[in-house]
């Protein structure tokens, strides 16, 4: 049973996240709250296996509050929910010590499979948030790639597909993943379901041998597998 307690400062929200997490029968939710001071009361008393922080709230912020939470209680994971999707906002969040982070549109399955990652020891990005951190790191790598190259008189390095490890429709699914797509949108694209998606991510991940679509992302970005679109 995968125990969770819900900060946010707008109680239709909350009580919104809280409706769609108790369909799972793994879940349960333990407490509610509305501030950032008042998240580190109640991870005291009910010691959660989750915490889904919201970014924005009076008094104490959900960074601040992730910050000192994870400094006493560092075997809680906090998945934090935002509207904004710039990378500045992710990259606070996350050397806060949140494992994940989630915009306020997402759905109802990336809710529940952001919890269920996190709760698992993995981290887990809206694929949003994925596909914006890693335009920028692709950027920032690209900048330091041309100054090499142009030094020693290289041209850029081609995209490569990984077809001795991947099939081709694992690369297809790959290069979506960092197009920030959800698994709902690259079904749209390719025409196939969300289980058959599903199934592809799983196998990818395996292959890559990494926890989640964040990391597989991360590893073709490094190994120039896929194209920055």
């Amino acid at each position: 049973m995968t125990n969770i307690i819900i900060i946010d400062d707008h109680q239709l929200f909350r009580e919104g996240v809280k409706r769609i997490l108790e369909f799972e029968k793994t879940f349960r939710i333990v407490a509610e709250g509305e501030d950032g001071s008042e998240a580190l009361r109640l991870v005291e008393q009910f010691r959660p296996d989750v915490v889904i922080m919201d970014i924005n709230m009076p008094e104490t912020n959900g960074v601040e509050a992730t910050r000192k939470l994870i400094n006493r209680y560092p075997e809680t994971k906090v998945i934090i929910l935002s509207i904004h999707d710039d990378e500045s906002y992710v990259t606070h969040a996350l050397k806060s010590g949140a494992m994940g982070y989630l915009l306020k549109d997402m759905d109802s399955e990336a809710l529940v499979q952001a919890v269920k990652v996190v709760a698992d020891g993995g981290s887990y990005l809206h694929p949003k948030v994925t596909h914006n951190l890693v335009r920028e790191y692709r950027r920032l790598a690209e900048d330091e790639d041309a100054g090499k190259s142009a030094a020693k008189g290289f041209s850029p390095v081609e995209v490569r597909r990984p077809l001795h490890l991947l099939t081709r429709r694992e690369c297809e699914v790959l290069q979506l993943l960092t197009d920030g797509k959800s698994n709902r949108g690259i079904g749209d694209v390719l025409y196939i379901s969300e289980k058959t998606v599903k199934n592809h991510v799983s196998n990818i991940l395996q292959k890559l041998s990494v926890n989640d679509r964040t990391q597989a992302v991360v590893v073709a970005i490094k190994k120039g597998w896929v194209e920055i679109r």
